[in-house]
This record gives C-alpha cells, structure tokens and sequence, in this order.
C-alpha cells in the first residue's frame, strides 16, 4: 500500500489502490523549455504511477498543457505570453506553443516518463472553462465587473488555505499574482477570465472577449477529464499558492464537495546552491546534459538519491557520478545476462518495494541494489532478474545492453594504460585505486598471468 506526504492533511496518509486511481498533474506553460527543475515535478507522478501499477491498479493520469500565457507581474495584467513571444519572433502563437510542447513530450520521453492519458490543451477546452465560470457565477462564488472580466469571491469559500496554511483574514493584497485591484470586491479574489483584445481571446455569453485565469484552466480539465473524484493530485512546491488553493477553492465550489483527496508536492531544485528558475538565469536544460556527454537518464538516477520533498542541490559532480553508476549497472546487468538463470532475489525485491511504498523513499531503495551488486552469496543469475524486476520502479533502461559488444567508455583506455604501467613498476596502490577508478566507469578489470584483462 502507498503511503504518501498529503500537504493539506500535514501527514503522512495511505493511497488505497483500488481498481482505478484517478491522478491529475498540473501540466508545463509552453512558452519556454522545461528545465530540469520542472521534469523533477513530473518525475514525482511518474513515481506515483509505477508503485499504484506494481500493485495491480490502473492509474488515470490527467496532464494539461497551458497554451494560454498566465501573469508573471503586475506589469503583465492581460498579456499572454506565448502571444508576446510570438510577436517577437514573427510566429504565430499557436507555433510557438506546439514548438515548446513537442520539445516537453521529448523531455519526458527522455526521462523515461510515462505518458498521461490524457492532455487536454487550455485553447482547445476553453467551452469548459467558460461553463465552470458560469455555474460558478450560479452558485454566487463568482461575479463579473463591467468590462466583461470574472472574479472567484474568495470568501465565499470558508476552507481557503488548508492546503498552503494561507488564511483570507492574514492575506494582504501583495500577496496575489495579481496585486491591488479596484474592480474587485475583496482583496483576495482572484480573475477566472480577463478581459482583453490582444490575440488568444474568446467571446464569453456574460459579455466582451477575453482568455481565461491560469487556475480554471485546471479546474476546468480536471473536472471534465477525471470527474469530481480525484485520489491525487500533483506538483511542484510552487504551486501550493495561490494556484492549488484557487484550483480547490473553485472545483469543491462547482462540485459541491471535496474533489481531491490527497495533494502531493515536489520540493524545489537547486543548481550550485541556487534556485533553478528562469528569473535567476540558474537554469539546465536536458539538453544540456546531452550535450555534456551524460545520459539522460543520469538525471532520473541523480533525483532517485533524494527524496521528493526533500529540496535537493544538483551539480554537475552529481550528474557525472550518476552517470557513472548508470552506466555501471548496464554493464553488470549485461554481464549477469550470460550466467545461468536464476530466482530473483526475493527480499531485496521486498525492501526496494517497501522504500518505494514508504512516502518514496528512493534513497533507500537504490540502497537495497547497491547491497545486492556487492552480496558474493546472490548468484549473478538472481542478480539479473532482480534488478532487471526493480527497473519497472526505478525506469532507467537497466537492460540496454544485454548482447551488446562491449567498448571502453571515454577515459577507459588510459585508465587502463595507467594501471598497466603502475603494475609494472609495483605500484600497488595506484593500481588499485585505478581499478576502482575503472569500475565506476562500470570496467571491471581482473589481473591473469597474462595481464590484466577487462569486462
């Protein structure tokens, strides 16, 4: 059974499998590349969905894509990002934004995530949005002011900040998106639609044109998609406030009824100490990581060692060193595939699993296989099955090259060269210590009366 950190319960809380669970993960804003700050986001449902599997249950995943640009500042009321960009580079929105999500589907193919059910994009869903708003307006959680835009009464939602700890009496008007705005009853009312004449907008049965407020946009989609029952909803830290406390507030008012039953949230990326965001210029893209020679999937290993909620420093010693273990245990597996076959190791199957089920303890888990690459007393056949079965949870294409003609990896020739002239002149310790060298490059190296010889 999984258990999982639920924000708004403070705790830890058992995710019952079921025969579907019902998951939706707020989708990228495609005006940009997603850094690898924001693929850690979307690890975490990956995550989710291998240890629901494992268990039998048949998870429904939800990702939106918001091809509507949402605000960034007060001086940005009413601009649609993917529109501004697409003036600047003499293209059209829709260009732009298809361009950035065919880059994201790559990203995460990359990550070896699995794709969502469904992934419904804001400008092909605007109807949705607009019905929420107006059943919203219905209820009377919502109003419109006269120049045709829609506001979320927040006070007429009592349970508003369970999830951030955000009380609407302790709020000041600074601490919205939005900031002071006269056309609003209370301070803390957010826009469900703007009124606006710029490129991307929509006719609206309550008057004028305009494009809708970052937050329906998830309402809508979720609700329409997963119904009004949704086990887990996901993300990063980030978006805690205002976005899924707005998002709560507007789909239990549509609903009537508590619609999520467990939030779950990523914690932030660092980059050398630093926040990975776009505002600070501190930003790595995967293709970054290709282009430094590391395997993708080097920075699926390097997230496994940290737990999700636990705000993690990545550098580029800690991509390079999960390369290495990446590329170590394909080649253990590789050579384990040539022993004689062997039952997997049930109790390291047990542990991992159990890590995986504990809150996503990733960390201990890789420490289960760790153990088992070094057990003398587990055959190379069992060690085979084993991490190949717990590959299904960790998703880092442990079996890639099994039957492949083994090469040194860069730097493998003259680390070998090295060992051999240490050998030669009886150096023992330096031999040594290029043998280790070696085999966290994954060559594993055996000395014969012939020399030494590698695998």
């Amino acid at each position: 059974m999984l258990r999982i950190y639920d924000t708004r319960a403070r705790q830890v809380q058992e995710v019952p499998g079921g025969r579907v669970v019902r998951m939706y993960t707020c989708g990228p804003t495609v005006y940009r590349y997603a850094h690898v700050g924001n693929l850690r986001s979307y690890l975490l449902s990956d995550l989710i969905r291998r240890v629901l599997e494992r268990r039998r249950a048949r998870v429904e995943v939800c990702q939106n894509i918001t091809d509507v640009g949402h605000l960034v500042d007060d001086a940005e009321i009413g601009e649609d990002k993917v529109a501004a960009q697409a003036r600047a580079e003499g293209r059209s929105s829709m260009e732009i934004a298809r361009f950035y999500e065919d880059a994201f589907r790559r990203d995460t193919a990359a990550l070896n995530l699995r794709p969502p059910d469904h992934t419904p994009r804001a400008t092909e869903t605007i109807d949705l949005m607009i019905e929420l708003i107006v059943k919203l307006m219905e209820k009377g959680h919502a109003y419109a002011v006269p120049d045709g835009s829609v506001f979320f009464a927040a006070e007429t939602f009592p349970g508003y900040g369970e999830i951030s700890g955000n009380r609407l009496d302790a709020l000041q008007p600074g601490h919205r998106v939005e900031g002071v705005d006269p056309r609003k009853r209370f301070h803390a009312d957010w826009a469900l639609w703007k009124h606006s004449h710029r490129e991307l907008v929509w006719e609206t049965p309550w008057g004028g044109t305009g494009f809708p407020g970052w937050h329906i946009e998830c309402s809508a989609m979720s609700l329409e998609f997963l119904g009004d029952h949704i086990d887990l909803h996901t993300g990063g830290i980030d978006l805690r406030f205002p976005h899924h406390e707005d998002e709560r507030a507007q789909s239990d008012s549509a609903a009537g009824k508590e619609v999520v039953r467990h939030w779950v949230h990523g914690e932030h990326l660092l980059f050398d100490g630093r926040k990975m965001a776009k505002s600070t210029g501190n930003v790595v893209l995967l293709s970054d990581v290709a282009e430094a020679g590391l395997d993708p999937l080097a920075v699926r290993l390097a997230f496994l060692e940290h737990r999700y909620r636990q705000q993690m420093n990545l550098t580029w010693d800690t991509l390079r060193a999960a390369d290495r273990t990446l590329r170590r245990w394909r080649a253990r597996v590789a050579e384990w595939a040539e022993s004689p076959s062997a039952p997997l190791h049930t109790e390291s199957v047990r542990q991992a699993e159990a890590a995986f089920e504990d809150d996503l303890d990733t960390p201990a888990a890789l420490r289960v296989l760790r153990e088992l690459e070094k057990a003398d007393a587990v055959s190379p056949g069992a060690k085979f099955e084993t991490f190949l079965q717990l590959d299904h949870l960790l998703g880092l294409d442990l079996s890639t090259e099994i039957g492949k003609v083994r090469s040194l990896p860069p730097g493998g020739a003259e680390l070998l060269a090295a060992r051999e002239r240490a050998r030669e002149g009886r150096d023992w310790a330096a031999a040594d210590r290029l043998r280790e060298e070696l085999a966290e490059l994954g060559v594993h190296v055996a000395d014969t009366p012939e020399g030494q010889v590698w695998r």
